[in-house]
């Protein structure tokens, strides 16, 4: 996978910036997006100073012309696009009679249509390359939960888009995965990590986790794989 180009949305902080480096940390050259190009760029550059190897990008994932924006922006400057992670994501939760219509479509817009916008932008370069696309869900795509009724419509949709995608693009040999963690130590929802989050999952778990899908020999597919905390009883 050295110089191979990955694309991470939501890579400014949590998951996506704990895989951005670990992907940097073993060769790769990334590219992360975020909401606010002066958070990308900051970001990009506390990942590398090189930045022959790094490119912090604005884009709004629910907004298909940013992402076909950005996967020009990578191919000017890396020439090529290997691994795409869409990983940005908000959450809202609350009852379904109190949850208000706007988060509902925030959420549905940026965890579920923002991936397939994210797709459609890349997916000519990955075939050209025959590489990755990676969605990033979560255990609420396959478990609800009270106060999570949008959150777990988004996060099930995800996995059932991401696995009908993979049976559409394995002919032109892109593998298409889902990964779907439990309690991760990031951002996510206004959350601070401290010392209380050690024994949830860190972000770069789930880089490792990552480069191990891209490191899976060709014929090999895990084309959904849970994650969660080994121990939660710990906290």
């Amino acid at each position: 996978m050295k110089n191979k180009v990955a694309y991470i949305t939501g890579g400014t902080k949590g998951i996506g910036f704990g895989v951005a480096k670990y992907l940097l940390d073993n060769g790769m050259k990334v590219a992360i997006s975020g909401r606010k190009l002066e958070d990308a760029q900051a970001a990009a550059k506390e990942l590398s100073s090189d930045d022959s190897l790094v490119l912090g990008l604005s884009s709004d994932v629910s907004n298909i012309e940013d992402e076909k924006k950005a996967v020009k922006q990578i191919i000017e400057k890396f020439g090529q696009l290997d691994v795409v992670l869409a990983n940005a994501g908000v959450g809202h939760f609350a009852p379904v009679d109190e949850l208000k219509d706007e988060e509902w479509h925030q959420m549905i817009d940026t965890n579920l249509t923002g991936v397939f916008h994210t797709l459609k932008a890349s997916v000519e370069e990955l075939k050209k390359s025959e590489g990755y696309y990676i969605t990033l869900s979560s255990l609420a795509g396959t478990n609800f939960f009270a106060e999570g009724s949008g959150y777990n419509a988004s996060k099930f949709g995800v996995v059932g888009f991401t696995q009908a995608a993979m049976l559409d693009l394995r002919k032109y040999n892109i593998k298409v995965s889902t990964i779907m963690p439990g309690s991760v130590a990031s951002q996510f929802n206004n959350h601070t990590p401290g010392e209380g989050d050690d024994w949830k999952i860190q972000p770069e778990d789930i880089g490792q986790l990552v480069w191990d899908l891209l490191n899976m020999h060709p014929r090999a597919l895990p084309s959904k794989v849970e994650i969660r905390p080994t121990r939660p009883d710990l906290k």
